[in-house]
């Protein structure tokens, strides 16, 4: 009897499971003949439709640098084009957005960019997905890309936020004649499998998780299984470009698509920022720290501020008194201004109130005065992808103090004496070492370095960007042109 009741039920398991996966089926059918038939109503021309999937185009990071830029070189190569952003900003006109554009990266468009507002931004948010984040993100990028795809189907679709489940969607229901993608940071890392594994407990591997070695084997299954199918969606992109040699190193063990894969170091506006004068130490009324880098948990804020509480630890008190930390950054969000609200209610805890400073979402001119006064340039996220801010502050004379890992290690900071650019460090008490080594050297030393920083950041110049970009890109184009 128990055994009938058994095969009984899982008879009916395998039979639910059969309708649930047709019913599937017939609805992706049902949105392909649906997505098909608008495209074919657009009217056709003889020049693509070029369309960047970027929710936060107005967040006014480094990723939305690598958008504008390369959304202007495309246009003053390609100017018959037809150019579309896919955004989540609905709360914001095309002129507002332009505008910050200016305001923030000092970048004015070639010719007009269509704007297509996508109302299910929320869907990729983390705030969404207590657990399974990774899961439940890359979920909901498909379900946004599926918005964008029944407003508007392009011929050249090109992913510039990391949403690497939407290039199959495009692909096969959209029927994209050519998908590409600027990938700042793998959704997923052998490095983010070796920390679970490890049982260390950070932003994106609770305490909880790491203390158990049940769910410490149950997210390894999991993060072992998203890679499989992040592995899968990549490899329908026809061009992968990877932001730093960290992230392409990373994109070959997972996409293992070498032939299409190309290493293009993101746009630093390294001209402008050379040209600012660097000013007298001594004449400075502040040591300025300078932290520039979004309000987002991985950026690893606190890190920062705990460092300037062991660095209070290590100088006099008159020195003390002339130190300020600057943190410069945007908030994409109620998430991201929150987090601002609980960084400064830690320097109140470790009372360093007066010498913090939070300016958010400042325009370029401010940035640039900053820069100028700044000393030190600060950076503390563990494995970043490039390091944008960090290049930033080497070319506006700043010496920088990054995180030993990713990009500022493999790309941008060399430590060698005689060739010293920056500083590299892992933990809050080597930061403030860094610091106070610092502010301990000679003016003529400190000299050396930034004139060493400052001339090793040409290679990460808008020029070298758009070049690289546009090489990469040119298949794309090349039966239109």
């Amino acid at each position: 009897m128990l055994l009938s009741f058994i095969h009984m039920f899982f008879i009916s398991g395998v039979l639910a499971s059969c309708i649930i996966i047709a019913i599937f089926v017939v609805f992706l059918k049902f949105l392909q003949v649906k997505i098909r038939r608008r495209k074919a109503s657009q009217e056709k021309a003889a020049d693509p439709v070029v369309a960047f999937f970027h929710p936060y185009c107005n967040a006014g990071g480094g990723g939305e640098r690598v958008l504008w830029c390369a959304l202007k070189a495309l246009q003053a190569r390609y100017p018959e084009s037809r150019y579309v952003v896919y955004t989540g900003d609905v709360d914001v006109s095309p002129d507002e957005i332009l505008r910050r554009v200016g305001e923030r990266f000092n970048i004015s468009l070639v010719q007009p960019v269509e704007f297509v507002y996508l109302r299910k931004r929320r869907w990729v948010e983390a705030y969404m997905y207590p657990y399974f984040t990774l899961l439940g993100q890359s979920i909901g990028s498909m379900y946004l890309g599926l918005e964008a795809l029944l407003a508007l189907v392009p011929d050249i679709f090109i992913d510039t936020t990391g949403y690497a489940f939407t290039l199959p969607l495009f692909r096969y229901l959209g029927g994209c004649e050519h998908i590409g993608c600027y990938v700042h940071y793998p959704t997923i890392t052998s490095d983010m499998l070796k920390r679970v594994s490890s049982r260390v407990a950070t932003h994106n591997n609770r305490s909880s998780v790491a203390r158990s070695p049940l769910l410490t084997a149950g997210k390894l299954m999991y993060y072992r299984t998203f890679a499989t199918l992040y592995s899968w969606a990549g490899n329908v992109s026809d061009i992968v470009m990877a932001n730093s040699s960290w992230t392409e190193e990373h994109l070959h063990r997972l996409w293992n698509v070498p032939l299409r894969t190309h290493r293009i170091y993101p746009p630093c506006d390294v001209d402008e920022l050379k040209a600012i004068p660097l000013k007298d130490d001594t004449r400075k009324p502040f040591i300025q720290i300078v932290s520039v880098g979004q309000f987002r948990p991985e950026k690893d804020h606190p890190l920062q501020i705990r460092a300037m509480y062991q660095l209070r630890q290590m100088v006099s008190e008159e020195t003390w008194s002339r130190i300020k930390l600057i943190f410069i950054g945007s908030c994409r969000g109620s998430e991201d201004e929150n987090r601002v609200k609980d960084m400064q209610d830690l320097c109140r805890h470790f009372s360093l109130e007066d010498n913090v400073e939070f300016k958010v979402n400042v325009p370029y001119n401010e940035l640039k005065e900053e820069l100028q006064e700044g000393t030190i340039g600060l950076h503390a996220m563990w494995n970043e992808h490039f390091g944008i801010g960090v290049v930033e502050c080497m070319a506006a004379g700043l010496i920088m103090v990054a995180h030993r890992s990713g990009g500022p290690l493999a790309d941008i900071i060399v430590e060698n004496e005689g060739s010293r650019n920056g500083f590299l460090a892992s933990d809050e008490v080597e930061y403030a070492q860094c610091f106070s080594k610092i502010i301990g050297l000679s003016p003529a030393a400190r000299g050396n370095i930034r004139e060493a920083a400052r001339s090793s950041v040409n290679r990460f110049s808008v020029k070298e960007f758009e070049e690289g970009f546009l090489r990469a890109t040119q298949p794309f184009f090349s039966k239109k042109t």
